[in-house]
């Protein structure tokens, strides 16, 4: 079995169902207690650290600049540092972050977490966000073409002593990183995108694509049908491309005597501390990843961790309840028999 799995670091944005994220939100206006840490990066140590413990092998940092969320890179460079295993994927906007100012946060990344960081590149889509933050939300084909500069730019400072770029977007003269990535194999980029040209965008640029669940299933089997076609696409993409991309997915797990029986679980974990849950969070990420086949049985979740890599899928960022005991709970009942 050579299956990755994943977590997302615990922030408002990516968690559900957690006490200790409530009382971040709860808190995050006002300053903390004497003494005191932020009640976000307390579970992110606990739950990393076991995580890490029990085989593990990436933590998605997300990043929500308008939000109660930490900053991403803030939180990946106080926690990645006591990882041993755990590689760092660290989320980017193009568009509110200069080039040459990730080229050298990364490298820098790199070297704390050696050879184990890599970058995750959202385009973005919150227009209140970009422009409070300094940035500017492109569409259409823009948003392609400023991203394409962009991770050329990266890679070129990374691989280069000096290294010049012009472009539609940005212009870099003579640039230099007189500090390099750890590994002499650069950070690897990732990316969702689920448009035709999106699909282009990641066939000639991307190294990881992570394929999106069909909004309208119902089912796991139509799930996979969806996800057997996308990836069919893709590799009719790279082919006429001559790359290589790798696969991964989001999808729901929780442990319970039956799927529905852990659907219930988690539904009433969430509403037990968000009274009032961000519904964009619940319907749109969290419910399509319930359908993937992941709740219920180990031996059963095991049987479709199978089949995903069957498929040709290479990690599972999963999407769970943060909590430290379901954690171990999934390295002793998923992912240790698998490796077995």
């Amino acid at each position: 079995m050579t299956m990755k799995f994943g977590l997302y670091a615990p922030i408002p944005m990516a968690a559900v169902g957690s006490p200790e994220i409530s009382r971040a939100v709860a808190e995050s206006l006002k300053p903390l207690p004497p003494g005191e840490t932020d009640a976000q990066f307390n579970l992110g140590v606990d739950l990393l650290l076991a995580a890490d413990e029990v085989g593990f092998d990436l933590a998605l940092f997300a990043e929500r600049h308008l939000g109660h969320d930490m900053s991403g890179w803030v939180n990946a460079s106080a926690l990645a540092s006591r990882l041993k295993h755990i590689r760092a994927l660290v989320a980017v906007h193009p568009g509110l972050w200069d080039p040459v100012m990730i080229a050298k946060m990364a490298a820098s990344l790199d070297r704390i977490c050696p050879g184990r960081m890599a970058i995750n590149i959202v385009n973005g889509w919150f227009d209140q966000e970009f422009e409070m933050f300094g940035g500017k939300v492109l569409h259409g084909e823009d948003r392609y073409r400023r991203t394409i500069e962009f991770i050329e730019i990266l890679r070129g400072l990374w691989r280069e002593d000096t290294f010049s770029f012009s472009g539609e977007h940005y212009h870099v003269e003579k640039g230099q990183l007189l500090l390099k990535p750890a590994s002499p194999t650069p950070p690897e980029i990732f990316s969702v995108s689920t448009s035709d040209r999106g699909r282009d965008f990641i066939a000639e640029t991307c190294d990881w694509w992570f394929v999106e669940f069909p909004k309208d299933a119902e089912s796991t089997d139509e799930v996979m049908r969806s996800l057997e076609a996308s990836i069919a696409d893709m590799n009719r993409r790279t082919a006429q491309t001559g790359r290589k991309v790798h696969y991964a997915l989001n999808p729901f797990l929780a442990l319970g005597t039956s799927a529905e029986a852990a659907f219930d679980a988690t539904i009433k974990q969430i509403f037990a501390y968000e009274s009032d849950p961000d519904t964009r969070k619940i319907e749109r990420r969290m419910i399509p990843a319930t359908r993937g086949g992941c709740m219920g049985r180990p031996e059963d979740i095991r049987r479709q961790v199978q089949r995903f890599e069957d498929m040709g899928l290479e990690l599972l960022l999963l999407k769970l309840i943060p909590s430290v005991e379901n954690i171990r709970a999934i390295g002793a009942e998923i992912i240790a028999p698998l490796r077995a």
